[in-house]
């Protein structure tokens, strides 16, 4: 099946304590469907020092959420929309393309 939530998009995030605020998918796991995104469900994580982080201490990571709790940005409108897909192209150029529900609007370049 094909992605419909991929790494680099904008997403909203709609359900669970950071609904309504939006950031950009770091990492998506289809295995365990969930994705990371930037900025969003802040962890704190007690690590010892390491190499990378040196003085170690309480850390605030993200942490993975569902899939279904987040939707792509529609570039249009600004809103969460659902992702669809369309064929664009004629013979050996034709491909699968992600498109905005709401406005229509084509999300891959």
């Amino acid at each position: 099946m094909a992605a419909r939530i991929k790494k680099d998009d904008t997403v909203v995030v709609l359900a669970g304590k950071d609904k309504g605020r939006t950031g950009k998918v770091l990492m998506v796991m289809p295995k365990e469907e969930r994705v990371v995104v930037e900025g969003v469900n802040l962890v704190k994580r007690h690590t010892s020092p390491s190499m990378k982080h040196p003085q170690g201490g309480v850390i605030a990571k993200e942490a993975p959420l569902h899939i279904s709790n987040v939707a792509v940005r529609d570039p249009k409108t600004g809103k969460p929309t659902r992702i669809g897909f369309k064929v664009v192209g004629e013979g050996a150029q034709r491909r699968k393309v992600r498109v905005a529900k709401g406005s229509g609007v084509q999300i891959d370049v």
